[in-house]
């Protein structure tokens, strides 16, 4: 399976049955989304910088690509696809709404996209996720988890990888990103010196056995 970053918490997982793009961005954040393809486009939530599912394009396999965006389970071309529902804060969703979080099952590996999670996750929604690979979580805080709740997270479902996702960049717009961590702020919470990379291809074989940092680089 070969896993892109493309910003913020777009991913694009692909793999010998298909792809999968996660919560892809509208430009008002100040990125621009490259040219996309998918078979399913997942959302965790419906804010304007993980909904932009008319930014992705079809595939051989599919008209248009089949669209994720609530709670619970979905089997696609052989794609297996499971969503937790949580927050996006700490208020039981008073604040900001709900959250889903979706897990990936894709050339034999589960890959958990943790949308803009806002708290540190339940024993009941643990046991939901269920083993996790390659995680793919928020550590920009403000909105998300921050540096030290994305830790106590990723230790709690400790997966074999971690990619961190939602952090601050200088594209980003100020006036409403200003205030988050930075991947490199996170990386030395985190206590770990890792080079970035543009792409990871990944299989059940080459999995750490203790979870690994890796930082992806913005294609």
């Amino acid at each position: 399976m070969l896993v892109t970053y493309h910003g913020h918490s777009t991913f694009k997982l692909k793999g010998k049955l298909g792809s999968v793009v996660t919560d892809p961005y509208h430009a008002e954040i100040g990125l621009q989304l490259p040219t996309l393809s998918a078979d399913i486009v997942t959302v965790s939530h419906d804010h304007e910088d993980h909904n932009a599912v008319e930014q992705v394009g079809t595939t051989s396999r599919r008209t248009r690509p089949f669209l994720i965006k609530k709670p619970g389970e979905y089997e696609i071309g052989g794609i297996s696809v499971f969503g937790v529902p949580t927050f996006h804060d700490d208020s039981n969703g008073s604040e900001r709404g709900s959250n889903t979080v979706f897990t990936i099952l894709l050339d034999e590996l589960r890959i958990c996209h943790l949308g803009d999670l806002g708290h540190e996750l339940t024993a009941t929604q643990l046991e939901a996720i269920g083993s996790v690979d390659v995680l793919l979580c928020p550590v920009g805080g403000v909105f998300t988890l921050d540096p030290k709740q994305a830790i106590k997270v990723i230790r709690s479902l400790e997966p074999s990888i971690v990619i961190p996702m939602h952090f601050r960049t200088p594209a980003h717009d100020p006036t409403v990103f200003a205030e988050l961590a930075t991947r490199e702020e996170f990386a030395t919470e985190y206590g770990s010196e890792v080079t970035p990379v543009d792409k990871l291809d990944l299989s059940r074989v080459s999995l750490p056995e203790e979870t690994e940092l890796a930082l992806l680089i913005q294609t």
